[in-house]
């Protein structure tokens, strides 16, 4: 197996501890990461915009700034995807699956993405969704649909399809997604990887 291959189904938990010890390189796993999107994303469409040239920056960033013998934030140097209906800020994309959009440029970061990166994770880029996210499939008129990887033509499921493919290919240690009616949990399901959607609220759902 190739170096790149094993960093890419490499628990994120353990991404981040061997990057605080020094046994790996944010630089590195932002490469191989990247690696392998250039080499499979074609094929599945999980990722709608590779931001590789930012991603690479924050990785030599996170690089400088483990030099240093400052706290670190707790996700320094990992590598994650965000669901193409969060906005980035400006300058990137955010198109909600949309035609009409394919041009929406967002002025600032959803406090979603803006918390994740204080807290050092890098954004590899933007992972495929149905129409604002109101459909259990991923598939659009923009960017077309995301295939489960293990079977190439067979849906992701929806609607946070590209984001739970990119993690079960490889493309990504964890992705965002966000769930009102299974958006999470089907295509985690239909991937073959682990989906967590937050209750509403403070308190636990009432039990019946």
């Amino acid at each position: 197996m190739k170096v790149h291959d094993e960093l890419a189904f490499m628990p994120a938990t353990e991404l981040l501890a061997r990057i605080g010890r020094r046994d790996l390189s944010p630089v590195e796993v932002v490469d191989a990461f990247l690696e392998r999107i250039g080499r499979l994303n074609k094929e599945l469409n999980a990722y709608v915009l590779v931001l590789a040239d930012e991603a690479r920056q924050k990785a030599r960033d996170a690089e400088t700034a483990l030099t240093g013998k400052r706290e670190h934030p707790p996700l320094l140097g990992l590598p994650i995807a965000i669901k193409d209906l969060f906005d980035m800020k400006a300058g990137v994309p955010n198109t909600f699956g949309c035609k009409p959009f394919k041009d929406y440029v967002p002025a600032a970061s959803a406090t979603y993405v803006e918390r994740l990166e204080r807290a050092g994770a890098i954004v590899l880029g933007k992972t495929n969704t149905p129409e604002f996210g109101h459909k259990g499939i991923t598939d659009n008129y923009l960017f077309g649909p995301t295939s489960t990887p293990f079977h190439i033509g067979k849906n992701a499921g929806g609607s946070s399809g590209g984001s739970a493919a990119a993690v079960a290919a490889g493309l990504a240690p964890i992705a965002q997604g966000s769930d009102g009616g299974g958006s999470i949990r089907i295509p985690a399901a239909w991937c073959g990887v682990f989906g967590f959607k937050p209750s509403f609220g403070g308190r636990s759902p009432t039990r019946c």
